[in-house]
């Protein structure tokens, strides 16, 4: 964020107050007519959904009744931007809800010395110090702020569809700058991302990439890996030519695969083979593009090639997910380059490629399973683009022979993916995305849960997410405590932290199977849990009581969901130890509980929509609005005829703010137009009613 008008900036050490103090006293004087700032973070607002859920109990507490916006930022952007003294080294990231307009106008333009930058209606306000450059754009080298702008705006890429980046030519004046940041004597901590950004463009010069190996042999000789610019680095010895190339190979050694595919050799894809053999995952997109590069250019033959070689070494699944995920990134790239389609057309093209892979004979089978996965919830995408008339993004390819490929797919679809489930150590973000899916329960997916909770493999975020699910539906057994008492006993006892999961800690969850089953292990666990140590597992504690519940662990529950007590999930506890108990739906006894004081209205609201189905209710510490799961649930609660009308206008409430209705772009996989119309005609009756 700079102006030429701004004076030349003076050293941080002369400024007084600190950058912190400074923009705190500002975000305190920011407020009214609707918009009120949250407080600066501690570390208990960690990440956007903790926010908005400070901003839910905010508004409550303040008594706003109407429509409301507001704006925060939580503790990792905090950590980000500032250092220990509060200086500012970084963009403070500004989330917000509500409004946009209402809060770029409460924002403004920011204090003194700094500027917001309104990132859009789908984006965070960014918060940085007003610097200064000169006519030909540059910064002062000696102000670190400017010289931070400078960077950042040279290292955003203008192309992300590739497998490799692509960044914007550097000016003569802007390449002579960086040059000379590169010049004796050379501060090699300091050089870092001076080197990138000129090797980003193929820009450093041999007597430059000589001088840098000379520097980070002898500055992180101890610790070679280290060094932020060794991939870069790597780069530049590559297209030069240099045989101590393979030597910063050797020190690197996963971390070298992607440099090593964009400068293809032999020498190279032996390394990248060799370690996707040895059961690096991150490698094996590297071996198929320097595959496809020195020897195979079809993907599809390569890809199975490549799948013949990984199956022969039995490397772990993970690896054959990898493949995958190369293989459609792949074959959309080079689509998107012939045809000069945009990331959106490529999205559609992905779509038809695993639609294709899922029947393509000339792929292994279980290549052709995670291709037919994939495809599953966007095969109505691309029947639908198919369908459109005279404006398909998918360039080159026939309606009649789409659909025909559809047609395929979804006659061996049942075949391909039954007994089959996702990838459980992805992150919980992708699994959570699917979870809607296991509202019912096929046999194959039952075989499939019950062997991943036997497996030894099957981590905790694993564990987590299918016992959960066995529980949930009434169907885990002795026998799926057996498979985990006592061999994973040390395992499970190790802090898991579900934050953004509709499971619990699998800990929890077996502690209520065993008691539910009076299982022997049922009086160890719950020795366990009331020790001392670890102090992790007290806030989680209480959601064991949801196994055998009685009334002296409803009361105790209680006790805590009226206190200030931090809930995680304890409320959602015991509304189904209360249904348990009185045998009844859960809905009607959260529906009960509205305006009870000492329940705090937004987690109320979300435990309503969760326990829409008893027989799955929804763990979420929040609302999840880019999940259709929640979406249907909003639906079940908005019309469910013996909830009381403040009930069913939260239903609607959460309906109308999810983000099929407002932002249907960020659903994953996005809706069909047919979709998206259900959903906004089902407001609109709701609305009139």
């Amino acid at each position: 964020m700079n102006s030429p008008d701004t004076a030349p900036p003076r050293h941080r050490s002369a400024r007084r107050p600190s950058d912190l103090t400074t923009i705190t006293a500002w975000w305190r004087g920011l407020g009214g007519d609707g918009f009120l700032v949250l407080p600066p973070p501690k570390r208990g607002r960690y990440t956007q959904s903790d926010g908005h859920e400070d901003a839910a109990a905010l508004l409550a507490a303040r008594g706003f009744t109407g429509p409301a916006s507001f704006a925060y930022w939580h503790w990792q952007s905090h950590e980000r931007a500032f250092d220990r003294s509060g200086t500012l080294t970084g963009e403070l990231m500004l989330h917000w809800g509500g409004d946009h307009a209402a809060v770029a106008a409460g924002l403004g333009e920011g204090p003194t010395g700094f500027l917001v930058v309104d990132g859009g209606p789908r984006g965070a306000f960014r918060l940085d110090r007003v610097t200064h450059r000169d006519d030909a754009g540059l910064p002062d080298p000696v102000d670190p702020d400017g010289v931070r702008q400078f960077l950042d705006a040279l290292d955003e890429p203008v192309d992300r569809s590739a497998p490799s980046f692509r960044y914007r030519p550097l000016s003569p004046a802007e390449a002579e700058w960086l040059h000379d940041r590169l010049c004796d004597p050379l501060d090699l901590s300091a050089a870092t991302r001076f080197a990138v950004s000129l090797e980003r463009r193929d820009g450093l010069t041999p007597d430059e990439t000589e001088r840098l190996l000379r520097a980070w042999r002898v500055g992180y000789e101890e610790r070679p890996a280290e060094w932020g610019a060794g991939p870069a680095l790597l780069h530049a010895l590559l297209r030069h030519g240099h045989e101590e190339a393979w030597e910063i190979v050797a020190v690197l050694g996963s971390r070298a695969s992607g440099v090593l595919c964009q400068v293809p050799s032999e020498r190279g894809l032996a390394v990248v083979r060799g370690l996707a053999l040895a059961g690096d995952r991150g490698a094996v997109p590297a071996w198929l593009a320097l595959h496809r590069s020195l020897h195979e250019p079809d993907a599809v033959r390569a890809a199975a090639a490549i799948a013949a070689e990984l199956a022969a070494h039995d490397v772990p699944e993970t690896s054959l997910r990898g493949l995958y995920d190369a293989l459609i990134g792949g074959v959309t790239a080079d689509w998107c380059r012939e045809t000069g389609a945009d990331h959106r057309a490529g999205r559609f093209y992905a779509a038809l490629a695993a639609v294709r892979f899922g029947i393509d004979e000339r792929l292994p089978y279980a290549l052709r399973v995670l291709a037919a996965g994939a495809a599953r919830d966007r095969v109505d995408l691309v029947r639908e683009e198919a369908l459109r008339p005279g404006r398909s993004v998918l360039v080159g390819t026939g309606t009649a022979e789409v659909l025909a490929s559809v047609d395929r797919y979804e006659a061996a679809r049942e075949g391909l993916l039954s007994g089959t489930g996702p990838d459980l150590s992805t992150y919980e973000g992708a699994l959570g995305d699917v979870w809607h899916r296991y509202r019912t329960l096929t046999d194959g997916d039952v075989r499939w849960l019950r062997e991943r909770v036997a497996d030894p493999e099957t981590g905790l975020q694993g564990l987590g997410f299918c016992l959960e699910l066995l529980l949930a539906h009434g169907l885990a057994t002795g026998s799926d405590v057996e498979a985990l008492l006592p061999r994973r006993l040390k395992d499970l006892t190790k802090k898991y932290e579900t934050t953004y999961t509709e499971w619990r800690h699998p800990l929890v969850t077996l502690t209520c199977l065993a008691l539910d089953l009076d299982h022997p292990a049922a009086g160890k666990l719950v020795s366990w849990w009331n020790g001392a140590r670890p102090v992790w597992k007290d806030k989680l504690r209480l959601l064991t009581y949801l196994g055998a519940p009685d009334e002296a662990k409803a009361a105790e529950l209680w006790d805590f969901v009226t206190s200030p007590a931090h809930d995680v999930g304890q409320l959602m506890t015991w509304v189904l130890v209360r249904a348990r108990l009185d045998g009844e739906h859960p809905l009607l006894v959260a529906d009960r509980l509205l305006g009870t004081p000492g329940i705090r209205d937004h987690v109320l609201h979300r435990v309503l929509i969760g326990v829409a189905d008893s027989g799955q209710p929804l763990w979420h510490y929040a609302i999840d609005s880019r999940s259709r799961g929640w979406w249907q649930r909003a639906l079940e609660v908005a019309e469910h005829p013996r909830l009381s009308p403040e009930a069913r206008a939260i239903g609607l409430r959460t309906a109308r703010e999810h983000c099929l209705i407002r932002y249907p772009d960020q659903l994953k996989p996005s809706p069909t137009e047919t979709e998206r119309a259900a959903a906004l005609a089902w407001i609109d009756r709701h609305t009139d009613g």
